[in-house]
């Protein structure tokens, strides 16, 4: 599962802007997210793990670590700002003590039992920075350093603050502020010349040199290809070098760092090894203590030729070494037969002895130089088991057993478990006693414990510190340190500030400039850091004319109100997610006044649209007209003449077409004579309902048909035609009234 952890630059000069129109830091940003979505082709990138680091001070750094899940990663880095310094060191210390956290409490580093690379996390730190000068609180650094210091217990077991499965990798943007011709050619990026190159190359990783964003998509690309599982190996040449094979070479393979890959098992997806590569010093029983130990082992090979050796059913593990000079020169040799002997000094029983545990091999097809792991001092060991199986049936003599003792004896102690287990699987389980120890002396072994459970409680700390915001600053209190008044409670306070501006002599009588030596102004905006500038050269060049205004503003107002910190183009700078809320700054208007006319309906403050209207208590009738009421109400029956409920046209909100109001039901004229009330009510038709558009249409249409006929003016019966119609007044003609109008016309 490999861990991918982005230490991104969060440095004042990371807002530069360059010839694409954006900040180094938006440039960051992207080529993370391109970055995961090259990377999320690969189907090995299930398991990857995301962390991001920032150069704020510890912990507030961390912004994504162990706990976080992919969402947090994003949002996090998203919302990255540059304010800062250049920390590179403590932000690189950060990181690395970051990967570190669970080590000791899993015991992956096996310190004092050899080095199993098999046993691993692969890390790959990404670093995107300016590449300008580090700077600190204390001045400018011209050279790149880690502190010693460190929070997690076990750290000084290691020499360096890395490990050998932890690859540094930098991308120094150098892209520039204008536009320049491209005249790139694709190739390889050139190493960058910050402080920070060699920290790469001491992990085993290499910067590289942003000039356009097309070299950094190529560098994304590099980038993805080196997330591999494997381990950086320091390989040194000792003895004399090989007989010169055609043209000749530089030194640069005698010595390099490189990696070999640990390839996972394809059933189980977990690398699979047996035999560890020894450490740099012999385990004593009598030590209180353990030496620390290099983050890379010093392996060294004799460039003598001999065959390799191997015998039937002997585990042994295999290592692919990646690409370097030294896998080049091996090649060029075209001996897939021959092999160098690998070794670790210091390693055997005696302080200059050290006896080989395998051999720098070519594949047989000459593609790449392979890395056989085997058991310690395998030239002695191997003849051995090959004469126990093969003469002596498993059933050893003396001479045997005692050439076999003594091989125990010049083996590293940790050998014995996986020897032990290694003879187990070839069928001979009882050459080894159960009674050998590890070779650590006790107070190691207590010392090891101790510090795996305070790595267990360190580790939990800084996970729930991980996320926290920095304190945010607040007003500072004022203290009055003097028994005088203060200048602005006096009550010539405003003849003293008339003298400061000039405009009366001053009077320098009773003034005490010094009875507030540590005042700072107290911003009423909480989002604002209060100014604490005692010093005119403490104020960055940026707001020196906002600090001047300020300053200016506060001094020459008069008013009884508190000293302002903002100016009032301030107050119009909102966020623009507030832009919209036009609510809340209603509530702080004032109320009102109440309206002149009470009977107008009153309408909702629409914000620009004067008119529009609420339709929420209208409905619709068939003349598409608006009648008040809810609309689940039923209407009322318009025969009835005392009913309450018969519904009321709305009134017209124009001017030019109010009319008085009316009752809601007229009632109709009879023509037969007879008593007023007899008549009155055996004559009475049933008016028409209100608001019955078709009928109305139809009489209309009947009296502009008679007109035409008349007049003959066809252009006034369109205007009166689509005039009645569209007007919204009041018609109730009666069925015997239309009647009698029409036969009076005709």
């Amino acid at each position: 599962m490999p861990i991918l952890l982005f230490l991104i630059d969060t440095s004042a000069s990371m807002n530069q802007r360059t010839y694409l129109g954006t900040t180094y830091l938006d440039i960051a940003k992207g080529a993370v997210e391109i970055f995961m979505k090259l990377r999320a082709r690969d189907p090995a990138s299930r398991g990857d793990r995301y962390m991001l680091v920032t150069f704020d001070d510890p912990p507030y750094g961390v912004k994504a670590g162990w706990k976080e899940n992919h969402a947090t990663f994003m949002s996090e880095l998203k919302n990255l700002q540059a304010s800062g310094l250049t920390t590179l060191g403590h932000a690189l210390r950060a990181g690395f003590d970051l990967l570190n956290l669970n080590r000791l409490v899993s015991g992956i580093d096996n310190y004092g039992q050899g080095r199993n690379p098999f046993f691993l996390e692969p890390s790959v730190i990404i670093t995107i920075t300016d590449g300008n000068k580090l700077t600190h609180s204390s001045g400018v650094a011209e050279e790149l350093h880690l502190p010693l210091n460190s929070p997690l217990p076990g750290s000084e077991l290691t020499k360096e603050p890395f490990r050998w499965d932890q690859r540094l990798f930098a991308l120094v943007l150098r892209l520039p502020g204008m536009a320049v011709p491209d005249s790139e050619q694709l190739g390889s990026v050139p190493t960058d010349e910050s402080a920070i190159t060699q920290m790469c190359e001491v992990t085993g990783g290499r910067s590289y040199c942003v000039r356009t964003q097309r070299m950094l998509n190529q560098c994304l690309e590099s980038l993805v290809q080196k997330v591999l599982s494997g381990v950086v190996i320091h390989f040194e040449k000792s003895g004399p070098d090989p007989p010169v094979i055609g043209e000749g070479h530089p030194q640069p393979w005698h010595s390099c760092h490189k990696l070999i890959y640990v390839r996972p098992n394809p059933k189980t997806g977990v690398p699979v090894g047996h035999w560890p590569i020894p450490e740099s010093f012999w385990p004593d029983q009598n030590s209180p203590t353990l030496p620390p130990r290099s983050a890379h082992p010093l392996v060294r090979f004799s460039c003598i030729d001999c065959e390799p050796m191997v015998i039937d059913k002997l585990p042994f593990d295999k290592y692919e070494l990646e690409p370097s000079p030294l896998t080049q020169f091996i090649l060029e040799r075209k001996s897939p037969h021959m092999c160098w002997q690998v070794f670790v000094n210091c390693s055997g029983k005696h302080s200059d002895s050290a006896h080989p545990f395998g051999y720098l091999k070519a594949s047989t097809t000459l593609t790449c130089v392979n890395l056989f792991v085997m058991p310690y001092n395998y030239p002695v060991l191997l003849p051995l088991l090959d004469d126990l199986f093969k003469v002596h049936k498993l059933k050893p003599n003396l001479k045997w057993r005692q050439a076999f003792e003594m091989y125990l004896k010049s083996m590293p102690p940790y050998f014995l478990l996986p020897l032990k287990k290694a003879l187990r699987m070839m069928g001979a389980p009882n050459l080894i006693s159960d009674n050998m120890d590890c070779g650590l002396s006790y107070s190691v072994i207590s010392y090891l414990k101790k510090l795996s459970q305070q790595a267990k409680i360190e580790s939990d700390r800084l996970i729930v510190s991980v996320g926290k915001k920095p304190p945010q600053e607040t007003g500072i209190k004022v203290k009055n340190h003097s028994s005088a008044l203060s200048l602005a409670h006096r009550r010539d306070f405003k003849q003293l500030l008339q003298g400061i501006t000039g405009e009366v002599p001053l009077r320098l009588i009773d003034m005490n400039f010094k009875e507030f030596a540590g005042f700072q102004i107290a911003l009423l905006n909480k989002d604002l850091k209060p100014q604490a500038y005692r010093n005119a050269y403490d104020i960055p060049r940026r707001n020196l004319l906002d600090q001047v205004t300020r300053m200016r503003s506060n001094l020459l107002r008069t008013t009884q109100k508190l000293i302002r910190g903002q100016d009032d183009d301030y107050l119009h700078s909102i966020p623009v997610g507030q832009m919209g809320n036009y609510q809340e700054y209603l509530k702080m208007m004032p109320s009102p006044l109440r309206e002149i006319d009470p009977d107008q309906p009153k309408r909702l403050h629409t914000f620009g649209n004067p008119f529009k209207q609420d339709k929420k208590g209208m409905m619709i009738d068939e003349a598409d007209e608006f009648v008040t009421g809810p609309q689940n109400k039923k209407r009322g029956n318009t025969g009835d003449l005392n009913s309450g409920t018969a519904l009321k046209r709305r009134r017209s909100m124009s001017p030019l077409l109010r009319r008085p109001q009316t009752p809601p039901i007229i009632t109709n004229h009879v023509l037969s004579k007879g008593p007023a009330g007899t008549q009155g009510q055996q004559g009475i038709i049933k008016p028409i309902p209100l608001h019955k558009g078709k009928y109305i249409a139809v009489c209309v249409l009947m009296f502009i048909n008679i007109v035409i006929l008349q007049f003959k003016i066809t252009v006034l019966c369109v205007c009166v035609c689509v005039f009645i119609y569209s007007c919204d007044t009041k018609l109730n003609f009666q069925h015997h009234q239309c009647h009698m109008i029409l036969q009076k016309s005709v």
